[in-house]
Parts: structure tokens; sequence; C-alpha cells
């Protein structure tokens, strides 16, 4: 069964303790993101990774940092998380989208 997972699924936390919550997943996809989304606002991405050690900012990186060490796992780590970052937080994993003739990895900033 395929499966992406976001553990711990709830996190209470102390301001300024330092907190991770790890996506997985079991499909061996190359390309992993981390969005968050708040009241009144869509999904926006925080950071993603095209495979392991590949990682890039999204929208929102502030305040946030990654690292992607396996192919089926994508930490999201807080340093020192404040009440801002209070919110819904999503992981998501796919294969790279392939155009006609070649294949390449975009960001859509639509």
């Amino acid at each position: 069964e395929a499966q992406v997972t976001q553990n711990p699924r709830y996190l209470i936390t102390v301001t300024g303790k330092k907190l991770t919550v790890t996506c997985s997943q079991n499909m061996n996809h190359e390309y992993m993101s981390w969005y968050r989304q708040d009241p009144g606002l869509g999904l926006r991405q925080i950071y993603y990774s095209s495979n392991v050690e590949l990682v890039d900012k999204g929208d929102i990186p502030e305040g946030y940092n990654v690292s992607r060490k396996e192919k089926t796992t994508f930490p999201l780590i807080l340093e020192s998380p404040s009440p801002s970052q209070t919110s819904l937080y999503f992981c998501a994993s796919s294969y790279p989208q392939c155009c006609t003739a070649s294949c390449s990895l975009h960001k859509n900033r639509g």
C-alpha cells in the first residue's frame, strides 16, 4: 500500500525548543515537499527536495530547515519554534513530471 506519513501526526511544543517532523514515503519517489496552510491562505511551500541531498527553498523557508539523507524521508526542522509557526503542515511526494522529450523538475509558482 502506497503511503506518505508524518511523524508525529500532532505536536505541541515549548517555544524555542528544537523539533523535527519527519515525512516518510514508501514509493521510492524522488520529489518530496513540505507545505503549511494557515487560515484563509492556500498551501504555501516551505522546502522541497528533488532527491537525496538536493534541497531547495520554497516560498516561506524562514524559520525552517530540512535535510534529505535518505530517499524515503524528508525531515522538517524548526530550530527555535515560535507561536507564529503554529499551523497545519503537509508533506507530499511524487515522481518528477516529464515532458515529451526530456524530464525536468519544475516548481509551480502559479
